[in-house]
């Protein structure tokens, strides 16, 4: 067998078509018949034909690649929105490069910089933060960025997120209604915007009522510090009727705890609640009353932002909150219990 690659002239030539036909044929969202298209492929697949992918971006000034940023794994809602954007952007004829970051603006930097080097057309980032000399790099180079799961103050960056301040008020309605008098909550990262918007919208929620938080602790959205977090909250006498966990990942390791180590009933002693409705929240092990991410809608809301922006750079900047459901389960109290 010969090593010699195959070209779109042979290709061209066996389908009995133009090369710039065959062109189309592996272009995404290029015109071209489908008695064309057949041709083609069947030739191609004959000669064992693969388009050029680098060699085309270099002709067009793009490279059909988004970069997409995340800084951690463990929660079990970024792989399962992972996996949906990179199969959206695949039905738009884009691939998917995933880095991971933190959130040290330094480490960012460095991947921002890899990214840049990689020639993107966008980048997405989730869960992290882009800090304004990023955010100004980024911006002359021409590559949009949209934010996942988060927002941003600065006018220059498109966000897409739940409605963390709605779904925190409902949280704090939802245990209110039940009776509880001593609610805490364990925080998350405090650079983030959805810690932040749900925290105040549970307060908010609160306070209509005239209650304050009872305690608070801090998890960093890390699972042995929401054990730790949980366990200073509840090793003691006058412990919490309730809490809010500020997402599922942390609230999976505080019913643990809760059962497992200090032998207390879920919700008979304490009702827990969390943010995400990721899957092992319905799982019979948690049977979790959480607020869901409707993660199919933020990642089309994400993708058309950063498309736009890529075909326009002139589009303005969205900011976009999703409003997500209550869903009520079996680790908190109900109103008529």
């Amino acid at each position: 067998m010969s090593s010699e690659k195959v070209t779109s002239t042979q290709v061209a030539k066996l389908a009995g078509v133009s090369q710039s036909a065959v062109s189309r044929v592996f272009t995404p969202g290029a015109s071209v018949s489908k008695k064309t298209a057949d041709k083609v492929r069947a030739a191609a697949a004959e000669l064992g034909y693969r388009p050029n992918v680098l060699a085309r971006s270099l002709i067009t000034g793009k490279s059909r690649i988004i970069g997409l940023v995340v800084a951690y794994l463990e929660n079990q809602f970024y792989p399962e929105a992972i996996e949906k954007l990179s199969n959206e952007l695949q039905q738009h004829g884009y691939h998917v490069l995933v880095f991971m970051a933190s959130n040290d603006s330094e480490a960012t930097q460095d991947v921002i910089d890899e990214l840049l080097d990689y020639q993107v057309d966008g980048i997405i980032t989730a869960s992290v933060g882009m800090s304004n000399d990023l955010t100004a790099r980024c911006e002359a180079a021409g590559i949009p960025i949209v934010l996942f799961n988060r927002q941003q103050d600065d006018d220059r960056l498109s966000g897409v997120s739940s409605d963390n301040f709605a779904g925190g008020r409902k949280l704090a309605e939802f245990l209110i209604k039940a009776g509880h008098k001593k609610i805490a909550h364990i925080a998350g990262w405090e650079g983030a915007s959805t810690q932040r918007d749900r925290e105040a919208g549970f307060i908010a929620g609160l306070a209509e009522t005239g209650q304050t938080l009872f305690a608070r602790a801090e998890g960093n959205f890390r699972y042995e510090l929401a054990q730790q977090a949980a366990r200073t909250l509840f090793d003691c006498e006058d412990r919490p009727d309730a809490v809010f966990v500020a997402n599922d990942h942390m609230a999976f390791a505080v019913m643990d705890v809760l059962r497992f180590e200090l032998g207390l009933r879920i919700p008979q002693d304490v009702s827990v609640v969390g943010y995400d409705d990721v899957t092992l929240a319905s799982w019979p092990s948690y049977d979790l009353t959480t607020v869901r991410q409707p993660a199919n809608r933020m990642v089309t809301e994400t993708v058309t932002t950063l498309l736009s922006r890529i075909e326009d750079p002139a589009s303005p900047v969205r900011r976009v909150a999703i409003d997500g459901p209550l869903i009520i389960r079996g680790s908190a109290r109900k109103a008529d219990a």
